[in-house]
C-alpha cells in the first residue's frame, strides 16, 4: 500500500482523482469473489438498556475456522454496516484465510432504530471498548480490530484511552481513511462538491433516523433546527454533540479527534490515509514525529476515501484488505 497507485482507467489528478477513486469503488467495483458473505446476527443488550447488533461471518461446517483462529473485528464508518463495500471485502479475506469475522453495528446502523436516546459518534471509544471486551472474553484466539473512517477514529481513541490495558485485548489495530482531525475533515466535507454530494448523502440517512428517535423521545432536540441543518457541522450541533455529552460541534470535534493522542497508543497500529481523500485534507494528517513508536503511517498518493481500487474495469477493492491484513498478520 505504500506504493499503491490507482489503475490508469480510474486515475486523475487533484480532487477529480480523489472523488472518482471514492465513488466508483463503493458503487461498482467487485468486493468479493464468489457468493456474497453470509452473516448470522447476534443482539447484545447494552448496560443502558439498549442493544447492539453484531454480524458474524457464517461458514459451512467443513470450512469453519478453528476455535483459536484469529478473530477480525470490523468497525464500520458513518452510516455503514456489514454490507458496506469495505466490510464485505474484509469478509472475503477472512473467509479465504479461515478467520473468524465480526462486524458490530454502531447504534441505529443495523436496520433497526435503537431504544436509548443516543446514537454514535466519531469518538465513541467507550462503546468500542465494551464491544471489544465482550468479544475478547468469548474468543480463545488472537483478536485484531480494523476501523474504517468514523469507526477507525473511534477505534484509535479507544486504543489511546486504553493505553497498556489494550495489549491483552488486541494484537493490533488499523484505521482506514479515518478523519483523525475531525474539524479539518468536517470543514472539508462541508464545502463545494463535497457538500453537494457527500454531505447530502449522509444527511439523507441521518435526519430520518434522528426524527424517528425524536418521535420516541419527545423534546430530545429542536426538530426545526435539525430539518434546517444543511451540513454535518449543523447536524452535529443539534443532534450528535448534545446527545453524547458535548457542548457543541466544536467541543465534540476537538475532544473526539484521535490525532492529538496518537503517541499514547501501546499496541501496533496502522493508520492508512490516501493523500487525495476528499474527506480528509492531506495537510491535516499526522507526521511521523507526531505519533508514538507503535504507530505506522501509510499515506499513499492515491486511493480516495475507502476506495483503493485495483484491477481492470470495473475493478475490485480486495487490495485494501489484503494489504492491511498482511501488515496485521505480521503482528500476530
Amino acid at each position: 500500500m505504500l506504493s499503491y497507485r490507482a489503475p490508469r482507467w480510474l486515475s486523475g489528478s487533484g480532487p477529480v482523482g480523489g472523488n472518482v477513486q471514492t465513488i466508483w469503488p463503493a458503487l461498482f467495483s467487485r468486493r468479493f469473489l464468489g457468493p456474497p458473505p453470509a452473516y448470522s446476527r447476534e443482539r447484545w443488550p447494552t448496560p443502558d438498556g439498549d442493544f447492539v447488533d453484531v454480524d458474524r461471518l457464517r461458514y459451512d461446517t467443513a470450512h469453519a475456522p478453528a476455535p483459536d483462529a484469529p478473530l477480525l473485528v470490523m468497525f464500520h464508518g458513518l452510516e455503514g454496516s456489514s454490507r458496506s463495500h469495505y466490510a464485505e471485502a474484509f469478509a472475503h479475506f477472512a473467509d479465504r484465510h479461515r478467520w473468524h469475522y465480526a462486524v458490530p453495528h454502531f447504534r441505529g446502523c443495523s436496520g433497526e432504530l435503537n431504544l436509548a436516546p443516543r446514537a454514535y459518534h466519531s469518538g465513541d471509544y467507550e462503546e468500542v471498548g465494551w464491544i471489544l471486551a465482550r468479544l475478547r472474553t468469548a474468543h480463545s484466539g488472537p483478536m485484531l480490530a480494523v476501523g474504517v473512517s468514523l469507526g477507525g477514529n473511534a477505534l484509535l481513541r479507544w486504543a489511546e484511552e486504553a493505553g497498556d490495558t489494550a495489549v491483552p485485548v488486541v494484537k493490533a489495530v488499523a484505521a482506514v481513511s479515518s478523519p483523525l482531525d475531525l474539524a479539518a475533515g468536517g470543514m472539508a466535507i462541508g464545502r463545494g462538491f463535497n457538500r453537494l454530494v457527500y454531505s447530502r448523502m449522509f444527511l439523507n440517512s441521518l435526519k430520518p433516523k434522528a426524527l424517528r428517535m425524536l418521535a420516541r423521545h419527545p423534546g430530545l432536540f429542536d426538530r426545526e433546527r435539525l430539518l434546517a441543518a444543511s451540513d454535518l457541522y449543523e447536524f452535529d450541533n443539534v443532534f450528535t454533540a448534545p446527545l453524547h455529552g458535548f457542548k457543541d460541534t466544536d467541543d465534540y470535534w476537538a475532544r473526539a479527534s484521535s490525532k492529538p493522542h496518537l503517541h499514547r497508543i501501546r499496541v501496533p497500529a496502522l493508520v492508512l490515509n490516501a493523500l487525495n481523500d476528499p474527506f480528509v485534507p492531506a495537510d491535516s494528517l499526522p507526521r511521523p514525529d507526531q505519533v508514538g513508536s507503535m504507530v505506522t503511517l501509510w499515506q499513499p498518493r492515491h486511493g480516495g476515501h475507502v476506495g483503493f481500487p485495483s484491477g481492470s474495469w470495473p475493478g475490485h477493492v480486495l487490495t485494501l484488505p489484503e494489504q492491511v491484513l498482511s501488515w496485521m498478520r505480521n503482528r500476530l
